[in-house]
């Protein structure tokens, strides 16, 4: 098969490599539709020592596919269905995951290789995080379910309810998730981002109020303005600037939420008010990757149509193309790349 495969910082290398063989308790997916992400291009940059723990290894994280495979003792799927899987999987017996936070698990296995025309899935994602769908779905649309379970937990973090005011910062792919996915809950988004094409996407496809940040020295001001001096109910920051963070508790109303969705670089740190975390209670929480029960619920929003985000995918691009998809990316010249194999 043909696949990118990852061998360090840097660099990435179009091979030819044998078909895998399912495991015991595994499976083999034939893929159909993979996706860019904001974090394959930061791997690809800098490496990753927990997600690409071992290396080489096949890049990617988000696809969608068929089994083509099973290994013996694999329970819940047979060769011919259809399939997405996200990219990790819980142990399901530390402390994290007892208490139904699996995405904090002190053991979450990490799982790559969508950007290959085949990719194996080792047991135990088989078993929490491999999900069936339906016929009516396409792959490409289905590819969508990881990179949307994780902005269904920012907006799960900020308790976003129906007649909300929810300020959204950065207009990144998951920016606009994430506007998506409070604008399912019925509440009113907000995105700032910088000017340009993909701000002007965001208009045309009608996810959100927009705010041009360039156009105003006074964010803050600016989305109280909009909230009739209160500000939003809830602030959530897709940037991972720590500037940025710092206006997102600024802009935040009385008794508001700040979701710290971004994540910053290393050793960087913020300054809070503590006037005004303290006696206007202010929540400020952070928002880390996904758990079982969110991909699942990404599906069924996919599945019913609740939620489309077809609209992000400005470029699609074969296999061999992969590395000018996240080039693309990295330069802002790109929302989504669909890869199909």
């Amino acid at each position: 098969m043909r696949a990118q495969v990852f061998h360090g910082p840097g660099d990435l290398r179009f091979e030819d490599l044998p078909i895998p063989e399912p495991e015991a308790g595994g499976i083999v997916v034939r893929i159909e539709a993979a996706l860019t992400c904001g974090t394959d291009v930061k791997v690809l940059r800098r490496g990753h020592p927990v997600m690409i723990p071992h290396v080489p290894t096949v890049f990617g994280h988000e696809f969608a596919g068929t089994v083509t495979r099973v290994g013996s003792g694999a329970a819940g799927v047979r060769e011919g269905d259809r399939v997405v899987a996200a990219n990790s999987a819980p142990c399901g017996q530390c402390r994290f995951c007892r208490e139904g936070r699996h995405n904090l698990c002190e053991d979450l296995l990490f799982v790559n290789g969508a950007y290959g025309e085949f990719v194996a899935l080792p047991p135990r994602l088989c078993a929490t995080n491999v999900v069936r769908l339906g016929a009516s779905l396409p792959a490409r649309r289905a590819a969508f379910a990881e990179p949307l379970a994780c902005a269904l937990l920012g907006v799960e973090r900020g308790r976003v309810e129906a007649g909300m005011t929810v300020a959204v910062i950065g207009h990144g792919p998951l920016g606009c998730l994430l506007a998506l996915s409070a604008a399912q809950r019925k509440a009113r988004v907000v995105l700032v981002g910088k000017p340009g094409w993909r701000l002007e996407r965001v208009r045309e496809l009608g996810l959100a109020e927009c705010v041009d940040s360039s156009l105003t020295h006074d964010l803050v001001g600016q989305l109280r303005d909009m909230t009739s001096g209160r500000g939003p109910e809830v602030v959530i920051d897709a940037t991972g600037r720590p500037e940025v963070w710092e206006q997102a508790v600024a802009s935040v109303g009385r008794g508001g939420t700040v979701v710290f969705f971004g994540g910053c670089a290393p050793g960087t740190t913020i300054a809070v008010d503590t006037r005004r975390a303290h006696y206007e209670e202010l929540t400020l929480v952070g928002a880390f990757h996904h758990t079982p029960a969110l991909i699942r619920q990404a599906v069924g929003l996919l599945e019913s149509e609740s939620l489309v985000p077809d609209g992000l995918v400005t470029h699609t691009m074969g296999l061999e193309r992969v590395r000018e998809a996240l080039g693309l990316m990295e330069r802002g010249e790109a929302l989504k790349v669909l890869i199909e194999p």
